[in-house]
């Protein structure tokens, strides 16, 4: 274990240092802060590594493990009431449980927060059994994809909907599918293939975490439509300034005990829930449910140690240094800025080395985890960049997230359906912690400094990286299949090459 934590760290420490660095040069150069802001930067990163080591250790050996037992038990049943109950209970608890959803809701202007995040767990609760009877029942994950985007698209252009609604809708949508969530549900996905032997089994392994995205949307739009014409509430961003370095010190004393509550309600629900099936129906030997229950406990460590270096040490730096630059005359750096920064933000979202690993090991290695990093992060560094143009401009994001979803929606009917399951899920996947806490409070900053519409400008940048990454990773699909289609072409002409030359080349005579 101790090899496989170094392991971890090692991995965290290169996802975060290049995000670190960047910030660092922008404070002795573009952006001068104070040097309790650098150390409280500093603090957090180091925090955040460590933590992001644990929990990735941790959820190897818990989640997974579990997540994948239950979604085979509950599946080998064939119980379709106790399927339905189980998929809607795990949904609305993981979601409550979810912090990065807390973080928006926290942040949101147009409606409370237990109101926000009650809708949202709705919604998963809801799409999560969806997307299990899918699986279950073998139906074509691009089809029913498309029925609920054209559903969502009209309802969010509805008259009924106010504007302020739209771009939290979307939001919500990518930040359900966090650190909790994706290792949860990916695992369920495992555990309901792992018992078919069917062709379709590798593909349908993945999917759930798209179709829960949708849930939530569908809810807030919903919500805004009971709302009537509710606007977004007046609401300020506030910086917070030290005058030492002791008090920045005090302040992330302070935040522990609250990241530990946070992270109480959102781990023991599951324990709670993986226990519950072990003791009915999974039954592992103490031998090997040991190991499970230390997984938790790192997984609890690592969370918290992650939350509190991100939202202490993360979250002002995003919102000042976005503030200083949108006030500053050379604003439109925000654009190249934002999409370098974005680039490399995505490597330390923890839920993206679940993905990772899990494509690698159901694809046999077929699909790297390397490739899918590089086109979530080209995805993320597109997506960021037109956040930045948004914030600039003030353009609706209905523009960006209508062409969007409908060229992704169309590429499903030119791409292998693998990789339309995993783009679809990547997009849940790469909105995580950091971009709550990061690149929301950037884009909430550059705004405060433009002075333009935290509602509708601002928010909306969650949506944003929950989308280009669809788009990349379908692309790289496609690049897969016409690169497959020349290496069969090139295996029939060598084989046609051959038939030719084998007459040639026999014996003289008889």
């Amino acid at each position: 274990m101790k090899q496989n934590l170094y392991d971890k760290i090692f991995e965290s420490l290169s996802a975060v240092l290049p995000v670190t660095l960047i910030v660092l040069i922008l404070s002795v150069t573009l952006v001068p802060m104070s040097g309790e802001m650098v150390f409280m930067f500093i603090l957090g990163t180091a925090m955040l590594i460590l933590g992001l080591g644990l929990f990735t250790l941790g959820v190897d050996q818990s989640m997974m493990i579990m997540g994948e037992r239950i979604g085979a038990g509950i599946t080998r049943t064939r119980k379709v009431p106790l399927i339905i109950i189980t998929c809607f209970v795990i949904g609305v608890f993981i979601t409550v449980a979810e912090p990065d959803l807390t973080v928006l809701a926290e942040q949101t202007p147009i409606a409370e927060n237990m109101v926000i995040i009650l809708s949202v767990a709705l919604g998963v609760g809801i799409f999560l059994t969806i997307a299990f009877l899918r699986t279950l029942l073998k139906l074509k994950l691009s089809i029913l994809l498309i029925v609920f985007y054209i559903i969502t698209f009209v309802l969010a252009l509805s008259p009924l909907i106010s504007p302020d609604f739209i771009p939290v809708a979307f939001d919500s949508g990518g930040v359900t599918t966090g650190p909790i969530t994706v290792p949860f549900v990916m695992a369920l996905g495992l555990g309901l293939t792992a018992i078919r032997s069917d062709k379709k089994s590798e593909e349908d392994t993945f999917g759930l975490v798209a179709l829960c995205s949708i849930g939530p949307i569908l809810t807030v739009l919903i919500l805004g439509a009971l709302n009537g014409d509710a606007q977004a509430q007046p609401f300020t961003a506030t910086e917070v300034l030290y005058d030492n370095v002791q008090q920045v010190a005090r302040e992330f004393v302070v935040a522990i005990p609250d990241e530990l509550k946070n992270v109480t309600i959102a781990i023991v629900p599951i324990a709670a829930l993986c226990l519950l099936f072990q003791l009915v129906m999974i039954k592992l030997k103490s031998k090997e449910f040991k190991p499970v229950i230390i997984g938790f406990a790192i997984t609890f460590v690592g969370l918290v140690l992650f939350l509190t270096g991100v939202n202490v040490g993360f979250m002002p730096v995003g919102l000042y240094l976005g503030k200083e630059l949108g006030s500053s005359e050379i604003r439109w750096l925000l654009i190249p800025l934002g999409s370098v920064i974005g680039f490399f933000i995505v490597k330390a979202e923890p839920a993206v080395h679940v993905l990772k690993k899990q494509v690698e090991e159901v694809t046999l290695g077929r699909i790297s985890g390397k490739s899918v990093g590089s086109a979530l992060s080209i995805g993320i560094a597109v997506s960021v960049a037109l956040a930045m143009t948004r914030v600039l401009t003030g353009i609706s994001i209905v523009w960006f997230l209508i062409p969007g979803y409908a060229f992704s929606l169309l590429m499903t009917f030119f791409v292998p359906s693998l990789f339309t399951a995993i783009a679809f899920d990547s997009g849940g996947v790469a909105s995580g912690p950091m971009t709550a806490t990061f690149l929301l409070p950037f884009a909430m900053g550059a705004c405060l400094g433009v002075g333009g519409d935290l509602a509708k400008d601002a928010f909306g940048i969650v949506a944003m990286v929950a989308m280009t990454p669809l788009i990349t990773i379908q692309l790289l699909g496609l690049a897969s299949k016409l690169s497959s289609r020349r290496i069969d072409v090139k295996a029939l002409s060598e084989l046609d090459e051959l038939v030719y030359l084998l007459p040639n080349a026999a014996p003289q005579g008889g």
